[in-house]
């Protein structure tokens, strides 16, 4: 079934999606693997925007790419981005105790089933896209491989995530916190829209747009995310707020202040949107998502 266009109703949908896609992929085997299972599940399941895979549904849509095609590859994405949670929140990353709204996995299972979920979560991902059940060309299927890979590896979210490490008690500039989150957040959400390209068979050269797209709502997220750690509720957010600031990492807003700090991610919002000038009303969602993502509360 096709998105909706109205923002919301996409969100709500494509939610429900995942959870189906991973309910069935998790089915509980009956031996002695079941806490890992559990485990993933418990991560995978139930929670989180789903931003991911719905921008990799919503490109594929520019390009009238089946929507159950595009759904397989966004739950792919969504496996990644799931097991850098599982792995972020551990004792020796971020240390903590509240994901989406319930206890991080570590918490719920364990540190050794937590690292074995999180490891499974990221191998899923692969066998996903490496199947022909995700799409029958084999050279779209490398390709999307070796997207996803890059921004998944040291020159995407994990070497963000050791910047991140690296940025407790020092304070970084402006220039170095905006590579960081292009690292950590951002090459995830970029990815997430370039595979939806690639399924619909642009050529590298035809994606620029798409990609300075990309690259802007990723910041603006981050943008938004900081602005959030320091306003935001901590019920609605469904974790643990005011972290960076307690352990003395440099953030956009103690950089920039906050209110040039939410003018920056308005301003990145106008500019991602400007880089659809050349879709008509079928980018509506696209744009419906970069104006989300500055106003989110969680």
């Amino acid at each position: 079934m096709a998105l909706s266009a109205n923002l919301d109703e996409a969100l709500t949908q494509i939610s429900a999606e995942i959870d189906a896609e991973f309910d069935q992929m998790l089915s509980i085997p009956d031996d002695t693997r079941r806490p890992l299972y559990e485990a993933m599940r418990h991560a995978a399941i139930g929670g989180g925007k789903r931003l991911r895979p719905l921008l990799v549904v919503a490109t594929a849509g520019l390009f009238n790419v089946e929507h159950d095609t595009a759904l397989r590859v966004g739950t792919a994405v969504e496996a990644i981005h799931v097991y850098s949670l599982i792995h972020d929140d551990l004792p020796c990353m971020d240390d903590d105790a509240l994901r989406r709204g319930k206890p991080t996995v570590h918490k719920a299972f364990g540190e050794a089933t937590a690292v074995l979920a999180g490891d499974s979560l990221h191998a899923l991902a692969f066998e996903i896209l490496g199947s022909a059940q995700s799409h029958s060309d084999p050279f779209i299927r490398s390709e999307l491989i070796a997207c996803l890979a890059r921004a998944s590896g040291p020159d995407g979210m994990a070497g963000g995530q050791m910047m991140d490490l690296e940025a407790e008690g020092q304070q970084f500039d402006l220039q170095t916190i905006t590579r960081l989150q292009a690292l950590k957040t951002g090459a995830l959400i970029a990815a997430s829209v370039e595979m939806g390209a690639i399924l619909g068979h642009i050529p590298a050269e035809g994606r620029t747009h798409l990609k300075g797209y990309a690259q802007d709502i990723g910041l603006a997220f981050q943008i938004a995310d900081d602005i959030l750690d320091v306003e935001g509720d901590e019920a609605l957010a469904g974790k643990a707020l005011h972290k960076d600031a307690d352990a003395g990492k440099g953030t956009f807003v103690s950089i920039m202040g906050l209110e040039r700090a939410k003018e920056q991610a308005e301003m990145l919002v106008d500019q991602a949107i400007a880089h659809l000038a050349s879709y008509g009303s079928e980018a509506d969602l696209l744009r419906a998502v970069a104006h989300y993502i500055s106003q989110r509360d969680r």
